[in-house]
């Protein structure tokens, strides 16, 4: 599904992605890995086990990016100028190997570009959820969209 153009936004408008993903070990590891993130939480089941959470911590940074990833379908593809923004990133719970996380993107502010008359900015609330219906992460997107052609 293409993503919305700026126009077609409206504030409260919400999307429950069709994609839902169960985070793997790979992921954890590939992400630390490729960003030279040494944490220990992330990479070394016995100081995890350790730990106040007792296993592997999911990196945040897979998270956040699987957060994007998701929601771009509905959101911004095809319609994208830029995005401009990230704002108020929390990881109110903490995400283990084996969770399966589904996102939900909500528009919460709109406004017309003053620079680009054929762009808008939509700011977007996403959510990730756990299987337990936990938040796990949210976030706050700002982007510039292409309005739509006449």
């Amino acid at each position: 599904m293409p993503g919305r153009y700026f126009d077609e936004w409206q504030v409260g408008d919400t999307v429950a992605h069709p994609i839902t993903r169960t985070v793997t070990e790979t992921d954890n590891l590939l992400i630390s890995t490729l960003t030279h993130n040494p944490q220990p939480l992330h990479l070394d089941a016995e100081a995890a086990k350790a730990s106040e959470f007792g296993q592997i911590l999911v990196n945040s940074c897979f998270t956040f990016s699987l957060v994007v990833g998701v929601s771009v379908a509905e959101t911004t593809m095809g319609v994208l100028v830029a995005n401009l923004g990230f704002d108020e990133v929390k990881f109110p719970k903490p995400v283990f190997v084996g969770d399966t996380l589904r996102i939900e993107s909500e528009a919460v502010a709109l406004r017309e570009s003053k620079s680009r008359p054929t762009a808008g900015l939509v700011t977007w609330e996403h959510r990730a959820l756990n299987q337990r219906g936990e938040t796990v992460c949210t976030m706050k997107r700002t982007a510039l969209l292409h309005r739509k052609p006449a």
